[in-house]
């Protein structure tokens, strides 16, 4: 008898750090039937974390140890673990750890060989803590950059995604000082070009593009600044608008995020961190999402980080992760004829 293929992508959820939120809010998320019936999850972490996590959460499911995927089952009930084995039983929850920051890149550096090896489709990443990397040995300033170097990517860019408004950035992980000196003309147009062509991959045939500016109202026709926006930004607009693009700016950030929230704009692009992340996160850390933008595997996140606060007592929400995994399914290369 002919099995039915099962063209639901495999999305590799790698743990984050052991020491904080991440196995809790995997547990909590993988509890949930509408996942498996939109993905077939695979855990790249400890399966004894998992454990403990089920445990704490009171979810109630079985961890099943893996040393490949081929023996995962994608079973409610049971959630598959490629299991490292790194992470002793009682590793502590709340706290920097050497052993933690370790395990969060091995658990990386697994999920996108695994999609580099057509074993995956999509990686979604639980939160991890730069200080706990930094301190392995990792001197990563975050996924986005340790993805950037693993899959061998000159540049790459980040994209928030919340309800009603998707933000992409020029700049990221670095001081102000030094994000003003970075942005330049072909930065900001190689941006807009990554943000333009993956909203057309979801669909959308002609973004509405809103570019901030740099300084207070846009700069204001040079009352303030010291000419930013006519010299690292105006000339990429002009470029993209050239190709027939419909982008616009720069636009005084202030107002540029409420027009689209509203639905005057598809994307904004953000000069700097602070600059993007700030509404993004006004419109609540469970909805956001984190895609980076330009490897040549899909990488979706939580928009949150490892929230040691309350790591092990079972009510971290898991509902920006259940959003990272909806993005990673939109954006995974379509299985046509996988066999189940």
């Amino acid at each position: 008898m002919t099995q039915t293929p099962d063209t639901r992508p495999i999305v590799a959820i790698t743990m984050g750090d052991a020491s904080g939120v991440g196995p809790e809010i995997i547990m909590k998320a993988l509890a949930r039937q509408d996942v498996y019936a939109m993905c077939r999850p695979l855990v790249v972490g400890d399966a004894t974390r998992l454990r403990e996590a089920a445990a704490i959460t009171g979810t109630g499911q079985q961890v099943a140890a893996l040393a490949t995927p081929a023996e995962a089952r994608y079973a409610p009930g049971t959630v598959d673990c490629i299991d490292l084995g790194l992470i002793p039983a009682g590793h502590p929850f709340g706290k920097v750890i050497p052993l933690s920051g370790e395990g969060a890149y091995r658990y990386i550096e697994r999920a996108t060989r695994l999609v580099e090896a057509g074993e995956a489709d999509a990686i979604c990443t639980a939160p991890l803590s730069k200080e706990a990397l930094h301190a392995a040995g990792h001197k990563y300033p975050g996924h986005t950059e340790l993805l950037a170097h693993l899959t061998g990517t000159p540049e790459v860019s980040m994209m928030l995604v919340a309800p009603k408004l998707r933000v992409i950035h020029v700049t990221t992980h670095i001081g102000l000082m030094d994000a003003i000196r970075r942005i330049e003309p072909g930065l900001v147009e190689r941006v807009i070009a990554r943000g333009r062509a993956t909203l057309v991959k979801s669909g959308i045939a002609e973004p509405r593009i809103g570019v901030c500016g740099i300084n207070p109202h846009a700069g204001e026709n040079g009352l303030f600044g010291q000419g930013e926006e006519e010299e690292k930004i105006i000339p990429a607009v002009q470029a993209c608008q050239a190709k027939g693009w419909k982008v616009d700016g720069p636009l005084p950030a202030d107002t540029l995020f409420f027009r689209a929230a509203r639905g005057d704009f598809d994307l904004v692009v953000a000069m700097y961190h602070d600059q993007g992340h700030g509404p993004v996160k006004v419109m609540g850390l469970e909805a956001g999402v984190n895609i980076t933008i330009g490897l040549p595997v899909v990488r979706t996140s939580v928009d949150h980080g490892t929230a040691f606060d309350i790591a092990g007592t079972g009510i971290a929400d898991e509902g920006s992760l259940v959003e990272a995994l909806k993005q990673a399914v939109d954006l995974a290369p379509k299985r046509n004829a996988v066999a189940a």
